[in-house]
């Protein structure tokens, strides 16, 4: 078997829940202030920055209790897969090392809100950083969207869009995981979600015999409300993203969404500090861990 196959082996088969260590340029000083790591402990500029996170990352990569028994993928900003951990590319590590299936995020950002939601910006270069993705080992893309309100017309924009790139991830052989992020704090929630699942199968019904997909998406406001998604065909799986909840609350409201698993960022890091020692902060990374792979596995 490839590499390729036995990381599809993997996401399709194995128990467990992807790791969003995906923080950008622009949510970084966040992630950062939450380790412990304030502002001014980077006064050099973007590169110091980036360093800092790559060393939060890479603690938690390297960690014990950070393997493919639990984790199924890691989802790596791009800054990341350009760097090494271990004295390998991280991709590299991740699958060698842990067993852990690594994925690309490749977006660029959002566009200002119009019709209710907010689309991604261009991606220019997307064809060269998919073969660079290629080449190091990395399984598949994550692309972020934010729906805000129930406009069938700015949802129907988000998801097609996100289709049209998904098509030429797929065309590079990687699989795309597609986050139309529906804000948890939309007063019209429900109704945004009622509008993007019939945009979602939609298109599922029209992918190519050579194309599938992974969906990334909130936790709906019914239990078990993407239940077509997770069952169908052209969808490998369905993760949820945390969104702003509690790793607690966001573990609560996972476990009655029979058949999809996580993939949380801030729920994920919710606790683990800067100054922690290595034996507090495995510990509490393992807490983490098993909390989210019971909540997916429920």
């Amino acid at each position: 078997m490839t590499v390729f196959e036995k990381q599809m082996e993997k996401v399709c088969h194995d128990p467990g829940f992807l790791a969003a260590l995906d923080q950008s340029g622009g949510s970084t000083p966040k992630a950062l202030r939450i380790y412990g790591i304030p502002d001014d402990a980077y006064i050099a500029g973007k590169e110091s920055m980036f360093d800092r996170v790559h060393e939060m990352r890479s603690r938690i990569i390297t960690s014990p209790t950070f393997d493919g028994d639990r984790i199924l993928g890691a989802i790596l900003f791009e800054n990341t897969m350009d760097r090494q951990v271990g004295g390998k590319p991280t991709a590299q590590f991740l699958w060698e090392n842990k067993n852990v299936v690594p994925f690309l995020k490749v977006d660029k950002g959002l566009e200002s809100e119009h019709n209710g939601v907010q689309l991604m910006k261009p991606i220019p270069d997307l064809d060269s950083l998919l073969k660079r993705a290629k080449e190091t080992c990395v399984f598949g893309t994550k692309m972020r969207s934010v729906i805000k309100m129930a406009n069938p017309v700015g949802i129907k924009a988000i998801v097609d869009q996100q289709f049209e790139i998904a098509k030429q991830i797929c065309a590079a052989g990687l699989i795309p995981i597609i986050e139309p992020e529906v804000d948890i704090n939309s007063p019209e929630k429900a109704e945004c979600e009622a509008v993007l699942k019939t945009w979602l199968l939609q298109r599922l019904d029209k992918l190519g015999e050579n194309e599938t997909v992974m969906l990334k998406l909130t936790i709906p406001a019914i239990d078990n409300f993407y239940a077509e998604c997770i069952a169908h065909p052209k969808c490998l799986r369905v993760a949820a993203l945390s969104g702003g909840y509690s790793r607690e609350f966001a573990n609560a409201l996972l476990a009655k969404q029979e058949g999809m698993i996580a993939s949380f960022s801030r729920a994920l890091t919710e606790g683990l500090t800067y100054q922690m020692s290595d034996e507090d902060f495995d510990v509490a990374l393992d807490g983490a861990i098993r909390s989210i792979f019971e909540a997916s596995m429920k």
